[in-house]
């Protein structure tokens, strides 16, 4: 049943249906018993043209048990390589309510992430858990806030039915806001479950939804990848600079339009160790930290497969143009990553020796176990800090100070780009587990808090002082699991 959009705000599109069908199925929704409100962005909704308080005081719409004017509610088909076995999927727990177009003109995905049971389930209950959607909500508006291109979360919502895991746990739903769902597991799925003319009207969406200034190149769909390749190395460049480990870089989980999705086992590295895992599934350490770089670039060339049948008619020639495109990948995140941590040491310019001299502040790091975060704020201010005791350290010290003195920019130039390239917090995990602890059990002031101190990570402010402590040890080695 449609509810009125008068104030409410929605503007609904729903351009996915434009597709074939094979890329969807449109689904009716799962009503739950006893929704109530637990966390709602305003902001958020006003960006998106939403009426936040009419929103705010009615659980109906975002669990599902009303569908807003104009929408089309559906589940997406796409597959995905999990931890390099490929294997068919869908959007198994998760409804698309349609695309908002914003008051800017912007075209936003719609989806309730919990919502019930769809034909691509596979057995599953299609539910979520209270405690894993509130913890997408944190991180996804701490990577927003951090400036990194990610999902964004307008609301959960509890559904006041249990759902049973290892034990029962209160089930919830989470609103998510993307610039769009498409996936690299979506070219996957079209190139081999569906035709090549499919696989061609899937490519032409989404080059009209997200790269039109393409469109009328040569070969559109060699830019397609070029574009995407382009987006993922900067994506996974920002987050090696602020240490966040993804944790499940599935192709699944890669979008097209270069944000950052599924925020299961995610976490961010206290002590700098770039072998470090927090997934307790992730064994080999295939997404370590050290490893996100070069999935990347395994992913885009999956990427590029699916896409063999239109860079070329012929195929050895269409898998020489992918290869070609490809290979340069590392490169195109070196250069990404390195004109980042310039930018951490304050340093405008570009010299050869910076590598060297970026590598040894790095390796120094890891050898005294120092606290990632922590440091690059300490050298920004002037201030002590876990390397002061490496015997290197003085040695290193002149040299980035030489190195300093060699750029036009004044000392207080260089420092004010040391502020805004260094946050002074990031979502610590012991802060996030004791905030999600108090707001499962119904008291959500701590998780508000830590939300108000993350939506601007370069204030540098004093409110921030306490959570960039990092964790004692009494707290021991973190893990993290996939959402529940």
């Amino acid at each position: 049943m449609g509810t009125g959009s008068a104030k409410t705000g929605w503007n609904l599109d729903s351009s996915y249906t434009s597709l074939p069908s094979s890329f969807y199925t449109v689904i009716e929704p799962n009503p739950v018993n006893h929704p109530k409100m637990v966390i709602f962005n305003k902001q958020l909704a006003a960006n998106l043209g939403l009426g936040a308080d009419e929103l705010q005081n009615d659980a109906a719409i975002l669990s599902g048990n009303e569908i807003p004017d104009g929408s089309i509610p559906l589940a997406q088909a796409y597959a995905g390589h999990q931890f390099g076995n490929f294997t068919m999927l869908g959007d198994g727990r998760a409804m698309l309510i349609g695309e908002q177009i914003t008051p800017s003109g912007e075209r936003m995905d719609i989806q309730l992430k919990g919502s019930g049971p769809t034909p691509f389930s596979r057995r599953g209950d299609g539910r979520a858990a209270l405690g894993p959607m509130l913890r997408e909500y944190i991180i996804s508006e701490a990577m927003h806030g951090l400036g990194i291109p990610t999902t964004r979360s307008l609301a959960v919502v509890a559904t006041g039915e249990p759902i049973y895991r290892d034990t029962e746990l209160p089930g919830a739903i989470l609103t998510r806001v993307a610039v769009s769902h498409l996936r690299v597991g979506t070219f996957q799925y079209a190139a081999n479950w569906t035709s090549e003319e499919e696989l061609r009207a899937l490519a032409d969406y989404a080059i009209d939804r997200h790269y039109s200034e393409i469109k009328n190149n040569d070969n559109r769909y060699l830019s397609l990848l070029q574009e995407v390749m382009k987006r993922q190395a900067e994506l996974i460049s920002k987050w090696m600079l602020v240490g966040f480990i993804h944790g499940v870089m599935n192709t699944d989980n890669m979008t097209i339009s270069g944000e950052t999705i599924d925020y299961g086992p995610c976490a961010f590295m206290d002590t700098y160790d770039p072998e470090t895992v927090f997934s307790s599934i992730d064994v080999q350490g295939r997404y370590a930290f050290l490893n996100q770089p070069g999935i990347g670039g395994w992913n885009l060339a999956r990427f590029a497969e699916s896409l063999l049948p239109l860079l070329h008619k012929e195929q050895e020639e269409a898998v020489k143009i992918a290869q070609e495109t490809i290979s340069g990948y590392p490169e195109l995140y070196k250069r990404q990553w390195y004109k980042g941590m310039r930018a951490k040491l304050g340093i405008f310019n570009e010299e050869k020796e910076d590598e060297t001299l970026i590598q040894h502040f790095l390796a120094m790091m890891q050898k005294e176990k120092a606290d990632y975060t922590n440091t690059f704020v300490a050298l920004t201010f002037d201030k002590e800090h876990a390397l002061s005791v490496n015997p290197d350290y003085a040695r290193w010290k002149g040299s980035w100070q030489e190195r300093l003195s060699r750029q036009e920019e004044s000392e207080a130039a260089v420092h004010q780009l040391m502020r805004n390239s260094n946050p002074a917090i990031i979502p610590r995990n012991h802060r996030v587990e004791a905030a999600l602890d108090a707001a499962v059990n119904g008291d959500l002031t701590a998780m508000e808090e830590l939300l108000d101190v993350l939506s601007n990570p370069y204030e540098h402010s004093e409110k921030q002082t306490a959570y960039a402590e990092p964790p004692g040890p009494e707290c021991g080695p973190y893990e993290t699991y996939c959402g529940t």
